[in-house]
């Protein structure tokens, strides 16, 4: 490996824990902002819709992470 090549591999591991910490925040501010325990009605009651909203918040705050991270 030349270095070119960690050029442009240590900003993608970088930008990768950036934006896996700004999702993880994220989710924990929802889940303080919820009504309800989220993470406990998903595991514990195994509540398939809100796994599904989790899901789709986790990838729409990844796909907005990754188009600012590319710009």
């Amino acid at each position: 490996m030349d270095l070119s090549t960690l050029k442009y591999i240590i900003p993608s591991v970088v930008y990768s824990f950036v934006g896996i910490l700004i999702l993880v925040i994220s989710f924990v501010i929802i889940e303080k902002i919820a009504p309800e325990n989220l993470w406990k009605k998903i595991v514990d009651e195994e509540n398939v819709a809100l796994s599904i909203l989790a899901a789709a918040f986790m990838i729409a705050v990844a796909i907005i992470i990754s188009s600012a991270i590319h710009e």
